[in-house]
């Protein structure tokens, strides 16, 4: 392990890709149980203990070179030697001893890995440092290695791990930063949102921050540059254990949700009526995983770190903190009955990792100096109380029920669409059967009736024409017989006998025929009757047809009646769905009446609810909002009772902080009210959520505007005169910070005395207050600078006239960063003007913008201030003769 001098914590790093996880098996919750010696490598969840070794810094190896170690690793043994004297030693058993020579990568690997595998598979971890100051707990876990690759910590390493095993497309990743600073949660991604509150849910008893800003990671770039955010805003300070000493405990939260591919879950009806609708369903499951990297803040003794002041009051509050969560690892250890988990929000916030449910990893790091054998035997005996500390650990699952109800409804639309499709398909294949069925019956009867009396018509014909023809035969023969008679003689002449036989002839013939016409007719007949059996075998295929139809209605009205089958299992899964999502009661108003005295209760039972609750503020605001009205709100503002002008002048600050109720606040008069409070009242808490609502409405430019000609700088002014509460002068700053960042107010803004209030306020030696004076002045300068190269802008800065030069380098290498880099970025501008550079030289600023332009930590102003140097004729002559390269 390489580590700074005089065991600096270093937190500058870059990102590299890192091979893929080991295969993980998911462990089991592990009952809990007493365990003690070598027992405890057999309990899954007990929380895993490493110790790690920092190496003699610069200072020790000067001031106990003539003395040995205090401590003794065996790394092979996992044994740990504490030195009493020179012939006596204590020895300590852990889960890893890690030597000085242990690079960063062993240490991720035993450390940090499993836990990382475990986030993976759904389950809650936690991987945490403990130790003295300077002996290498941020190096540990928070180094970025920008400069070598290989010294990046576990944040890092984890991260990119947790990157390589999920998928951008469905799965997500999601991260807070936030820092325990003398007992109060700061958000270091959001340094304004610097009291959040803990929630703990009463069925579950898991701890939450719904307060703390959560952002979702894509890349491992982009996480490298939310360390480098949070790490500018964590306090740090120098004593004589470590140069840049972490006063606050840092905790880095990495929500991740995987999805992957459920257990089978089958749909069917309620009284299995209906087998045929059991269908398999495979929802996506999805596993919910939190990765806590916990960096605590250092135990040290007050006399050796020098602590005075402020710092020792760091101290006090860390060493508190510090002191609850080793009384509650005892309480856990010894099996008591009472764990004072609510002694400190540190132990709060770490309740599930001893105790709970997740799987804890932790690193305590020790130095080697015999001077310090006090505080390195508390150290190790923290770790081996940790050691006995066993976790009931627990996977975290849930069914994805939206993408279930999502693929139902598909399924639900597919079929209703199949079944209107056959529905529509056999209802014309019905219409077209029936059609022809009925054309060919048609044709046939026509066809039958047209044959039928053709035939007759020709039969009967035939028939009159045969009987005309014997009748008129039988006319001739009568008149033969007569002529007969008539002759005396009884002999037959040979004539009438021919004749006769000629007649029985015709006669024979004409029997014949009749004899084939009935033969014709039986025919018509039978082809009658075959066409009646047609008749009767179409309305046989009709009365089939009409069956079939009739069972496709009773398989319609059956597959229907499946249909709602499945919207009811539908709707249920939606409820289930519903009940799984965590439910606030952010509570409501009373229904207006219409009198002040109804109105007023509304604002404070809204105010009130949003104290206890301690979420939902924005909500509950905008529900205020739409209930009672601006207007009825702003009238408040001028209210004779002081709690009502209160709870009214906080109501419209947090409506201020919505960029959309802005101009509607303008509008309303809201503005004019709230500087007339800053006129009129007396009340220190109303100045400073008043000034607070300006600030947000100053960050719109045309508001800019409205508040310069309504007298507002003044107003700022005097009340930054007469306050003394940091908070209300840190609300006064900001406000004029943001007007200072306005091109066309520059003049009106220095000649009503912002820039005078400006530095009035560095008075309060608190270190917001003099970030938001920091970043007023940067915002000044670079539109001095933007008016002076556009040519509107001529002679020395107003910054330098009103001697504000001074400050700026008093603070140009101020500790907090974001004092020192708003100052460092105001240097840069002023000196890019050569009639600036006269006055800068003498007020000692080209040192800094030398040091800047060499040692500074941001590249773009590093670069900026390098090439302003190189460009300035002045500032090249001054340091030629100063020799300064």
């Amino acid at each position: 392990m390489a580590t700074s001098q005089g065991g600096n914590s270093h937190r500058n790093g870059t990102h590299t890709n890192r091979t893929s996880l080991k295969p993980h098996v998911k462990s089991k919750p592990a009952q809990r149980r007493n365990s003690t010696g070598k027992d405890h490598a057999a309990v899954p969840g007990r929380v895993r203990v490493a110790v790690r070794l920092r190496p003699r810094n610069a200072e020790e190896s000067v001031a106990d070179a003539d003395f040995a170690d205090c401590v003794e690793l065996q790394p092979e043994l996992k044994r740990l030697k504490l030195r009493k004297n020179n012939w006596d030693a204590d020895t300590y058993e852990f889960d890893e001893v890690l030597t000085e020579f242990s690079s960063q990568k062993r240490v991720y690997e035993v450390v940090a890995r499993p836990v990382v595998e475990s986030v993976l598979d759904g389950y809650n971890g936690t991987i945490m440092a403990y130790g003295q100051t300077g002996t290498g707990k941020t190096y540990t876990l928070g180094r970025l290695g920008e400069e070598d690759n290989a010294a990046r910590g576990i944040m890092v390493r984890a991260m990119e791990d947790i990157l390589a095993h999920i998928s951008l497309e469905t799965d997500s990743v999601s991260v807070s930063y936030l820092q325990l600073y003398m007992e109060t949660i700061q958000d270091l991604l959001d340094p304004a949102n610097d009291n959040i509150a803990i929630v703990e849910d009463p069925k579950t008893g898991d701890v939450s921050l719904p307060g703390a800003s959560l952002v979702d990671i894509r890349d491992q770039q982009s996480f490298v540059e939310l360390l480098r955010l949070g790490e500018a805003h964590r306090f740090a300070a120098n004593t004589k254990l470590n140069t840049e000493s972490s006063r606050s405990h840092a905790i880095l939260m990495v929500h991740v949700k995987r999805s992957v591919k459920g257990r089978d879950a089958a749909l069917s009806s309620e009284n299995g009526n209906h087998p045929h609708m059991v269908k398999s369903i495979k929802p996506t499951l999805v596993l919910k995983g939190k990765l806590v990297v916990v960096d605590l803040a250092g135990s040290e003794r007050i006399d050796k770190s020098g602590s005075e002041g402020h710092t020792l009051e760091e101290a006090k509050s860390i060493n508190l903190s510090l002191s609850a969560l080793g009384k509650c690892i005892n309480a856990l250890a010894e099996n008591s009955a009472h764990v004072p988990f609510r002694d400190s929000k540190l132990t709060r916030l770490l309740r599930d990792s001893f105790g709970g449910t997740a799987r804890t990893s932790l690193v305590i790091t020790i130095g080697p100096s015999p001077r310090h054998r006090g505080e390195t035997a508390s150290t190790i005996m923290f770790g081996q109380r940790a050691m006995k500390v066993e976790n009931m650990v627990k996977l975290k699952e849930e069914f994805d029920y939206k993408s279930l109800s999502r693929r139902l409804d598909i399924e639900l639309d597919k079929l209703i669409v199949e079944h209107e499709r056959q529905q529509k398909a056999f209802e014309d294949e019905v219409e077209r059967l029936a059609t022809e069925a009925q054309q060919r019956i048609s044709d046939a009867e026509r066809n039958y009736v047209d044959l039928l009396e053709k035939d007759r018509s020709k039969y009967q014909t035939d028939y009159m024409e045969s009987i005309k023809k014997l009748e008129e035969q039988l006319v001739m023969n009568q008149r033969k017989n007569e002529e007969l008679h008539m002759k005396s003689s009884g002999e037959i002449p040979r004539v009438s006998l021919e004749e006769l036989a000629d007649l029985k002839k015709m006669l024979q013939k004409e029997t014949h025929l009749r004899k084939a016409a009935e033969g014709e007719l039986n025919n018509l007949k039978s082809q009658v009757a075959e066409l009646k059996k047609s008749e009767a075998s179409g309305k046989s295929e009709i009365l089939k047809l009409h069956n079939m139809l009739e069972d496709k209605e009773h398989q319609t009205k059956k597959l229907e009646g499946e249909i709602a089958i499945l919207q009811s299992h539908l709707l249920q899964l939606r409820l289930e769905a519903d009940e799984t999502r965590p439910h606030f009661d952010r509570g409501g108003f009373e229904k207006e009446t219409g009198g002040p005295n109804s109105l007023t209760a509304q604002v404070k039972q809204q105010q009130q609810q949003q104290q206890a609750s301690g979420n939902g503020e924005k909500p509950s605001i905008a529900k205020l909002f739409e209930q009672v009205g601006l207007q009825k709100i702003l009238s408040l503002l001028e209210a004779e009772d002081a709690d009502v002008r209160i709870h009214a002048v906080k109501v419209v600050a947090n409506l201020a902080a919505e960029e959309t109720n802005q101009g509607k606040i303008v509008e309303a008069g809201g503005l004019t009210s709230l500087l007339n409070l800053l006129k009129s009242s007396q009340d220190e808490t109303i100045h400073r959520v008043a000034a607070g609502a300006i600030a947000n409405l100053a960050m719109n430019e045309a508001n800019q505007e409205l508040i310069m000609v309504q007298g507002g700088i003044s107003l700022l002014s005097m009340t930054a005169a007469n306050a003394e509460d940091p908070q209300t002068l840190r609300m006064v700053a900001g406000a004029i910070a943001n007007l200072c960042g306005n091109d066309k107010l520059q003049t009106k803004l220095r000649s009503e005395g912002g820039i005078k209030a400006l530095l009035g306020m560095v008075r309060c030696r608190h270190p917001d207050v003099h970030a938001q004076v920091a970043r007023g002045i940067a915002n000044f300068a670079k539109c001095e600078s933007r008016a002076s190269s556009q040519g509107t802008k001529s002679g020395r800065s107003f910054l330098i006239e009103d001697g504000a030069l001074p400050w700026i380098v008093q603070n140009a290498n101020n500790e907090a960063s974001s004092v020192r880099r708003h100052i460092e970025l105001a240097l840069c501008h002023l000196a890019q003007h050569e009639i600036n550079a006269r006055d800068m030289i003498s007020g000692g600023a080209l040192w800094e913008l030398v040091r800047i332009s060499r040692d500074c930590s941001r590249e773009d102003i590093k670069t900026l201030a390098h090439r302003t140097l190189l460009s300035s004729p002045t500032f090249q002559s001054e340091m030629r003769r100063l020799r300064v390269n």
